[in-house]
C-alpha cells in the first residue's frame, strides 16, 4: 500500500520550483548588464536619463514668469460730458411729509454733497452749472423736506449745482422777488453758474425727470401743483419753481424789487397776476441795477449756504 504523504509536501516542492526559476532569471539579468558595461568605450558618458511623462507635475523651485498681457491696459483721461437725458433717473416718485426729517441723517446718505449744498458728477461733466435759490423765512420744517428730497433728485439730475437759502431778516413784509435777486447775484460771487433755478421752499417734484436745468427760453418747472389742482391758477403764473439761464435773467433785469407781500402759503393769486401785467413798465427800472441789501451772515452747512440778508422796508 501507498503512505499517504504528508501535509504541506506539494507546497514546499513547488515554492522550491519558484525559488529556483527566480534565481534563474535574476542570473539572466546579471549576464546582460554586464555584457552591456563590456561594449561600452571607457570613458563614455552614461546615457541620459528618460524624460518624465508629459502628464507628471514635478515641483518648481520658483514660479513661473507671468503671463504678459494681451492689450495694454486702458489710458484714464479726462471724463467726457454727461449723458441726456441721464441714466440715473428713476422717474415718479412717492413723495410724503408724515415722518420727521433729520439733517444729520440726510447729510449722512448723500456723502457726495459738500459743504454749502455743492455738488458735481465724478464720472463726467454736467452740462450745466446750476445755482438754486430759495426765498426763505421762518420754514424750517419745510426745508428739511426740501433738502431730504432734491439732493438725491439733483444727484440723479448729474448736476453741478449748490443750493442757496436766502433768508430775508428783520419783521419786515416778505419779498421774495427781492430775495431771488440777491440770490443771484451771491451765488455768481460763489463760482461762474450759468443756469439758476428759483424755487419756493415748500414745492418737491414728484418725478426726477423734471430736470432743474435750464433751456433756450425761460422754463417754468411747477406747471402742475397740488395746492392749486393740478394746473395753474392762470396763464401768466409763473411762480413756485421757475428756471432761467444767467444771461435770459440778466437781460430781463431780473425780478421787481418793489413787490412786497409775496411768497408763502397765502398769497394773494389775483393781486400777483395784476402786478404781472405791470411788469414791461418798470422792467428797465427795477431789478437787478436798483438791488440793495446788506448781508448780515453766511452760514455753510453740510446741506445749503444760508445768506441772511437785510433788504429793507417797503418805505426805503
Amino acid at each position: 500500500m501507498k503512505e499517504p504523504s504528508l501535509p504541506g509536501t506539494s507546497l514546499q516542492r513547488a515554492c522550491r520550483l519558484l525559488v529556483a526559476f527566480c534565481a534563474l532569471h535574476l542570473s539572466a539579468t546579471l549576464l546582460y548588464y554586464l555584457a552591456g558595461s563590456a561594449l561600452r568605450p571607457p570613458g563614455s558618458p552614461e546615457p541620459p536619463p528618460r524624460p518624465p511623462p508629459a502628464n507628471l507635475s514635478l515641483p518648481l523651485s520658483r514660479p513661473p514668469p507671468p503671463v504678459a498681457r494681451l492689450r495694454p491696459p486702458p489710458v484714464s483721461g479726462p471724463p467726457g460730458p454727461c449723458p441726456e437725458p441721464s441714466p440715473l433717473l428713476i422717474g415718479a416718485l412717492h413723495v410724503e411729509f408724515s415722518q420727521p426729517v433729520n439733517l444729520e441723517e440726510v447729510a449722512r446718505i448723500n456723502p457726495e454733497v459738500k459743504a454749502g449744498g455743492r455738488f458735481a458728477p465724478k464720472d463726467c461733466i454736467a452740462l450745466q452749472k446750476v445755482a438754486i435759490i430759495i426765498p426763505f423765512r421762518n420754514r424750517e420744517e419745510h426745508l428739511k423736506y426740501w433738502l431730504y428730497y432734491l439732493h438725491p433728485i439733483l444727484q440723479r439730475q448729474q448736476l453741478d449745482y449748490g443750493v442757496y437759502v436766502i433768508n430775508q431778516g428783520g419783521e419786515e413784509e416778505f419779498n421774495r422777488a427781492k430775495l431771488l435777486n440777491i440770490g443771484f447775484t451771491e451765488a455768481l460771487k460763489e463760482y461762474d453758474y450759468d443756469c439758476f433755478v428759483f424755487s419756493d421752499v415748500d414745492l418737491i417734484p414728484m418725478d426726477d425727470r423734471n430736470t432743474y436745468k435750464c433751456y433756450s427760453q425761460p422754463r417754468h418747472l411747477s406747471v402742475s401743483m397740488d395746492k392749486f389742482g393740478f394746473r395753474l391758477p392762470y396763464n401768466q403764473y409763473f411762480g413756485g419753481v421757475s428756471a432761467l439761464s444767467k444771461e435770459q435773467f440778466t437781460k430781463i433785469n431780473g425780478f421787481p424789487n418793489n413787490y412786497w407781500g409775496w411768497g408763502g402759503e397765502d398769497d394773494d393769486i389775483y393781486n400777483r397776476f395784476d402786478r404781472i401785467a405791470h411788469t414791461r413798465e418798470t422792467m428797465s427800472s427795477d431789478g437787478l441795477n436798483t438791488l440793495s441789501y446788506k448781508v448780515l451772515r453766511t452760514d455753510k452747512y453740510p446741506l445749503y449756504t444760508k445768506i441772511t440778508v437785510d433788504i429793507g422796508s417797503p418805505d426805503s
